[in-house]
């Protein structure tokens, strides 16, 4: 048990009763019902109250990688073939890319300087003098001014003796060095 202390008086002395009738009860009920009811916004009022201000929040909000809206076709169509003066374009345009490169500028002063570079820099840098060779010979900048070690090997003998005395004299020790 609870220790309360305990008056004498009773808690009514100072207030005064008021009696109320059934209906006046039901009707403050019913008053209490409303307000409660009414306490927030209407129903659907987030989507039918739209700013402008708002909606360029949203839009700012919207995340750009959610998807295009770009049709994808759904049938690949065969590639047309590139015509002659398209091709001399790209090869153009490729040869003007190289020379412009600015690595290769870079390994070939440092050849010129002296400095040995490793072998995956030189594979790289033959590569693309090799591609730049082929693509002035391909548009014609490339001036034929000196015999080609190429063209010797072509023009070599002609008859089965001069085969036969090329063999014989071979020096097989020239194929280690390559």
């Amino acid at each position: 048990m609870t220790r309360k202390k305990r008056s004498r008086t009773t808690g009514m002395s100072d207030q005064v009763v008021t009696v109320k009738t059934r209906t006046q009860h039901d009707l403050d009920g019913l008053q209490r019902k409303k307000d409660r009811k009414r306490k927030g916004l209407k129903s659907g009022s987030r989507h039918s109250m739209v700013t402008p201000e708002d909606a360029r929040k949203a839009a700012q909000r919207k995340d750009p990688r959610h998807g295009s809206k770009k049709a994808i076709p759904l049938i690949v169509e065969p590639k047309k073939p590139m015509t002659k003066q398209q091709r001399r374009m790209s090869a153009e345009q490729e040869l003007q890319m190289l020379e412009n490169d600015a690595q290769l500028m870079v390994l070939l002063d440092r050849i010129e300087a002296g400095e040995k570079l490793g072998a995956g820099l030189q594979k790289q840098v033959d590569q693309k003098l090799d591609r730049i060779e082929q693509l002035m010979n391909q548009l014609g900048l490339l001036d034929d001014d000196e015999p080609e070690m190429e063209e010797v090997a072509t023009r070599g003998p002609r008859s089965d003796d001069d085969l036969l005395d090329q063999f014989e004299n071979m020096d097989y020790d020239d194929f280690d060095k390559e």
